[in-house]
């Protein structure tokens, strides 16, 4: 049977694999520039770390890990019969693959908190796994690239994510449009509607308004019991204005008896003006009322971020999430926190051919093999090559020279080597350029000193 690949997953080529390094060199520059400090975490965490962090949705998807083991030994004959898969998962499931980078940074703040200066700034770039349907641009297995600060409540950790994230894709050469919302201003909608006991059904919904359009969110809203009068009530925030800070000052006249959203109101508004103040251009941000980011774990500012030109989902986003390392024992730690898409930023930076010409490392230098001595003295010269930084190859094998040409153009090596005995007679080498087609002979020591202009 031909092998093939899991569902989600994807194999890499080597030009991929150096356009993806491309983008995480200039994320991870940024990252450093701002006072981040790298953090790796395992690939799967026990179970219980994972679930309950994500809400029910976000629950559904993580990648559970079979017991090692006759791992139906230990299951209930009774949840088996019923189906119970509630009660027959922590049954023969203990650890599951990571579903993002967050949670297990949260993990680790709660176990070393101790040993941590705070606030502490940490930067992760690793793969995560989620059990979702793959389509464009969404995959089962794909890279995150965080950056997280703990330890501070201060609303500036806010203005700087925002700066990341502009300098970063300004750097990688793609418009955005930068979204911001509150988890606040979500909490005051509700009360406002009087709703309040049905937040999450609420923010979930209203998270999906880019994908299903007003009418599938009123339907959906409807669905999970919220009431009809509450959606009318509610009807302004599909109407919003460009002006962000209009927006908000409009929020604030609704919210006049609610503390909860006028929080919101006023730190998202602290947090615009100051980026604007920053000399952040205004277009670039939005005032998204409309975004939850379903994730129950955030309890301030949250982010989202959009490419402009390309039709794809979000290739950003993150928040501020105060109450993480409380479900791990640990109070009182304030973090927030923002995620680059690596695989969707790689997909719009193709689409928009916004790759740079020479991102990937290619071979300059083929040396023709003509035998066993020949190769010897060939790699010598190679080694010396290497030294300088220089990439180059020895054809492996005394082959036909149009073998080791058709092997020299497919690789798209510029220049073929000869190295054979008259060239070591003389200590010389014959360069030919396989773009022009030129061919020239120097003394091997004007080869070594002279590589940039042949080059």
């Amino acid at each position: 049977m031909k092998p093939g690949l899991a569902k989600g997953t994807r194999d890499f080529t080597s030009q991929e694999v150096s356009r993806r390094k491309y983008i995480i060199n200039i994320l991870q520059k940024n990252f450093e520039l701002f006072g981040f400090q790298p953090l790796e975490t395992p690939s799967f965490e026990n179970l219980s770390t994972l679930t309950g962090k994500y809400g029910e949705e976000g629950d559904r998807l993580i990648f559970k890990i079979l017991n090692s083991g006759n791992y139906l030994s230990k299951i209930n004959e009774e949840n088996w019969l019923n189906k119970d898969i509630k009660k027959l998962t922590p049954q023969i499931s203990d650890k599951a693959l990571r579903y993002d980078l967050t949670v297990p940074f949260a993990r680790f703040v709660a176990t070393n908190h101790g040993q941590l200066t705070f606030p502490y700034k940490r930067y992760q770039i690793q793969p995560v796994w989620r059990a979702d349907r793959p389509q464009k641009g969404r995959f089962r297995e794909f890279y995150q690239c965080d950056a997280d600060v703990v330890g501070s409540g201060s609303l500036w950790q806010e203005v700087e994510l925002v700066q990341l994230y502009v300098k970063s894709f300004t750097e990688l050469g793609i418009k955005i449009s930068l979204q911001l919302n509150n988890r606040k201003i979500l909490s005051g909608l509700a009360e406002y509607a009087g709703i309040t006991d049905q937040l999450i059904n609420f923010t979930v919904a209203l998270d999906k308004l880019d994908k299903i359009g007003r009418e599938g969110v009123v339907k959906e809203m409807l669905e999970k019991g919220i009431p009809e009068a509450a959606i009318e009530r509610l009807d302004f925030l599909f109407q919003q204005k460009d002006d962000a800070l209009q927006n908000l000052q409009e929020l604030k006249e609704k919210f006049q008896h609610i503390e909860i959203g006028i929080q919101g109101v006023n730190e998202l508004e602290f947090v615009l003006s100051s980026a604007m103040a920053l000399g952040i251009e205004k277009q670039k941000l939005r005032f998204n009322i409309t975004l939850a980011r379903g994730l129950e774990y955030y309890t301030g500012t949250i982010f989202e971020v959009k490419a402009e030109d390309v039709e794809m989902g979000s290739i950003g986003g993150g928040g501020r999430y105060n109450n993480l390392t409380e479900v791990f024992g640990v109070k009182d730690i304030p973090g927030v926190g923002i995620s680059f898409g690596l695989d969707r930023i790689y997909m719009v930076m193709e689409e928009l051919n916004l790759f740079p010409e020479h991102t990937m490392i290619k071979v300059e230098y083929l040396f023709a093999h003509y035998g066993e001595k020949e190769a010897i003295e060939a790699l010598k010269l190679i080694n010396k090559l290497r030294q300088r930084g220089i990439s180059a190859e020895l054809y492996p094998e005394a082959a036909k020279l149009k073998k080791q040409f058709t092997y020299a153009e497919k690789k798209e090596i510029p220049y073929l080597v000869f190295l054979g005995k008259d060239e070591i007679q003389t200590a010389n080498v014959t360069i030919k350029n396989l773009h022009s087609g030129t061919q020239q002979t120097l003394s091997q020591g004007e080869f070594l000193s002279d590589l940039k202009k042949i080059m």
